[in-house]
């Protein structure tokens, strides 16, 4: 069993991974390289920055004379590469619906531990998710009342609320056991990821992500053109007057009383 910090741990999005003696193979029409620990090896490299060609992390590696000319070949084609994906490829937070997969451009605000086994990430992107309908029955109104938080007590210091961002839905991605693993590692504070085909649902009244097997993360970097538009947006939120208020909200309230 591999250990998780024999995993490839990527330092920056846009590094250099390389892979020896790995068999390649087709699933579902994809393409993919099956590493083997007894006898597989990889390295890690710095990206378009790099000055060297030193790995800062490897695993059964021996270089190999040539391996300077390819990296510097990719650091190369890497400078003017960028991946296309579409316009309509990712989705924003304001666009969920519940029980549907979606694909979300977001930045990792925190990430802990809910229970034994469980542990869950707030994410956010500067938008308002859908408002919720919420059914109750008058009878049990006493008996199922709905959580103002998801997290368990006790919650969320005062310190670490306040460096969170002031507009927008913070949404709240539920890790299990069987992800955990997997995915943990690559979770990172501050750190801007693409959720491919992440779960969207309702648990008591609260918009949650629910990774799911078929779920990918994807690293962005701070220039990506989906992580400047989402900042773009947040600040020129932060300079209207009324920008605080959730999108859902419009029409706004009247001005002719003067208060909203």
């Amino acid at each position: 069993m591999a250990h998780m910090e024999n995993l490839p741990t990527v330092g920056s999005p846009g590094d250099i991974i390389q892979l020896s003696r790995v068999v390649m193979k087709t699933h579902n029409d994809g393409v993919y390289a099956l590493f083997n620990k007894k006898f597989s090896s990889f390295a890690l490299y710095e990206g378009k920055n790099g000055e060297d060609f030193l790995p800062y992390q490897c695993s059964l590696f021996r270089p190999r004379d040539h391996d300077s000319k390819f990296i510097a070949g990719m650091r190369k084609w890497l400078v003017d590469f960028h991946v296309d994906e579409g316009v309509n490829t990712f989705s924003f937070l304001r666009e969920m619906r519940e029980g549907q997969h979606a694909n979300l451009v977001c930045k990792i605000l925190h990430v802990c531990e809910i229970a034994k086994n469980e542990w869950m990430a707030l994410v956010w992107d500067g938008t308002d998710s859908p408002p919720i309908s919420i059914n109750t029955n008058p009878e049990h109104k006493m008996d199922e009342q709905l959580p103002l938080q998801l997290e368990p007590s006790p919650p969320l210091s005062r310190d670490l609320l306040r460096t969170f961002p002031t507009v927008g839905t913070i949404l709240r991605v539920i890790i299990d056991k069987v992800n955990q693993k997997h995915v943990l590692h690559l979770l990172n504070t501050g750190e801007w990821v693409k959720f491919i085909s992440i779960l969207c649902e309702v648990h008591a009244g609260l918009w949650c992500g629910v990774l799911t097997p078929f779920t990918k993360l994807r690293y962005l970097s701070n220039e990506d053109h989906f992580v400047l538009a989402c900042q773009r947006s947040y600040n020129e939120r932060l300079s209207l007057k009324l920008g605080r208020i959730p999108y859902w909200c419009f029409p706004w309230c009247s001005q002719i009383t003067g208060n909203c």
